[in-house]
């Protein structure tokens, strides 16, 4: 089964706002990360999946094809949403629209990955954690880890 390549516009990343949650605690991102795992079969991609809550990897999945190299893609693109505070693909698109290449911003680029799939989660207004996929196409990669959040706050309404 292919999955069909989504198409994002910087606009309904924008408009999309942050996710803020009461609590976010272990056990929460296993749940988050059970709905990302099963979202991957569903879908029939490879995906790896990473949750992590401060600085501690608390839910690691690879599915399909992928492997351990994933890793740097799912650190990478958490690393640009622990420094810039949203989407890995919101700050790739932005960057895009401001007409200069992220990799000529002055940051470690072999630490930061601006692709998109990894998206923060907020808790009282502080980024705690970050849910991050990776194996398809980072559009893709984005589309499954927001289907997860959104699965996991329709569950928890």
């Amino acid at each position: 089964m292919t999955h069909a390549i989504p198409v994002y516009t910087l606009e309904q990343l924008e408009s999309a706002g942050r996710i803020e949650l009461d609590h976010f605690t272990s056990e929460d991102a296993f749940e988050l990360g059970t709905l990302a795992a099963a979202i991957t079969q569903e879908w029939g991609v490879s995906l790896s999946v990473d949750i992590v809550i401060g600085d501690y990897l608390v839910y690691r999945a690879r599915l399909g094809t992928t492997g351990p190299g994933n890793d740097p893609w799912l650190s990478g693109k958490a690393a640009v949403v622990n420094h810039f505070g949203d989407s890995s693909l919101l700050v790739k698109l932005r960057q895009e629209a401001t007409g200069i290449p992220f990799a000529d911003l002055p940051l470690d680029h072999d630490v930061m990955k601006a692709h998109g799939g990894s998206i923060p989660i907020y808790v009282d207004g502080k980024l705690v954690a970050t849910i991050t996929m990776s194996g398809e196409p980072d559009v893709v990669d984005h589309e499954a880890a927001a289907e997860a959040l959104r699965r996991y706050v329709e569950l928890h309404r």
